[in-house]
């Protein structure tokens, strides 16, 4: 049995037509409610999954720091997509989602009232992880060497339109490649442990997901980091804005107390994150990343704070590179401007 459902059509067709389904399915489900339905002092708050780039949403929690700003936190599902993420704050499900960049500004294509609230993770934190019997380069090969490793791969990504898809076309498009058509993209879904089995089954060759796909990999012993952008293999690449919290100006007016009160507490759990002694950092992670091998916890408290900013505010330099990441994919269209999406109290160095 295949592991990922295939489509009817080519892909090029399909990564041709999604862009333009995920626009609909976020019109559609705007129309039906575009404002929160929480009740004052109460935001629901939907996620991804539970990658590192929301670890800070939970050290919020276990702190207290949302109770202690005044703010209580409803409904906090895990979605599995960002497109999911987005249709859910367009529809009022939820009030603040928590994704990547590309969410946003995909919400802010259709949506000029969309909004930036928190910077959780200023590094593309997407890895690429090969198998054990990966063969072509090796991870300490020249970067475009091992991008060219990867042609005629299987390579699984959580989703279309997703951040794991947009790295792996963006590498392909450095060495004149076309991840359309070079290779196979194998949709997984955002469990890591479903990623994993795909991978030691040899049901795919690679992967593009999520941190901290790279530390289970190995510690499994079943694959190894191959390109790390956050690690600095990718130029250009070292910083920039990716996985965030946003919502829409809607909410922001409706409640803006709430949005503060919010931004106050995930400010303070930043903060600890970067202050606080490795080992209780390593504990908590424990509990956040339920059943994780204790092998591939080691690293982390370090790449927390590498990757984590200390205040949830968006640089310009940051905002411009994944702007300029998103306009070479060609994922995303009409890119919002800085001033655009960003609002005034998060731009950092701006007059």
């Amino acid at each position: 049995m295949r592991w990922a459902v295939r489509w009817a059509v080519p892909w090029p067709v399909r990564r041709a037509v999604l862009p333009v389904l995920a626009a609909l399915v976020l019109a559609v489900t705007g129309c039906a409610q575009r404002s929160s339905t929480t009740p004052p002092g109460v935001l629901n708050v939907g996620q991804i999954s539970n990658s590192v780039a929301f670890f800070p949403l939970f050290v919020a929690e276990q702190k207290g720091y949302f109770t202690q700003e005044g703010v209580r936190l409803g409904e906090r599902p895990r979605l599995g997509t960002g497109a999911k993420v987005a249709a859910a704050l367009k529809s009022g499900s939820i009030d603040l989602g928590a994704g990547v960049l590309t969410d946003a500004l995909n919400l802010a294509r259709i949506d000029d009232k969309g909004r930036l609230v928190a910077n959780l993770v200023d590094r593309y934190y997407v890895d690429v992880v090969v198998g054990s019997s990966f063969t072509g380069a090796a991870a300490g090969d020249p970067l475009d060497q091992r991008i060219r490793a990867l042609r005629g791969k299987k390579i699984g990504i959580t989703g279309p339109g997703s951040g794991t898809e947009a790295l792996v076309t963006y590498l392909f498009g450095r060495v004149g490649l076309n991840s359309a058509t070079d290779c196979e993209l194998v949709n997984l879904g955002s469990t890591a442990a479903s990623a994993l089995g795909a991978l030691k089954a040899g049901r795919v060759d690679a992967l593009a997901f999520f941190q901290p796909i790279a530390q289970q990999a190995a510690a499994a012993g079943i694959g190894t980091r191959f390109i790390s952008p956050a690690a600095g293999d990718v130029p250009g690449l070292e910083r920039t804005a990716h996985g965030v919290v946003f919502t829409t100006q809607r909410i922001i007016d409706k409640k803006p107390k709430e949005v503060a009160a919010f931004q106050n507490a995930l400010g303070r759990a930043q903060r600890f994150i970067h202050e606080a002694d490795p080992a209780e950092i390593t504990r908590m992670l424990t509990v956040y990343l339920k059943g994780i091998d204790p092998r591939a916890l080691a690293e982390l408290p370090d790449l927390m704070r590498a990757e984590i900013p200390a205040e949830i505010g968006f640089s310009r330099t940051s905002f411009d590179t994944a702007i300029a990441f998103h306009r070479a994919t060609g994922l995303v269209k009409h890119l919002p401007a800085y001033e655009q999406i960003v609002p005034p109290a998060l731009r950092i160095g701006a007059p």
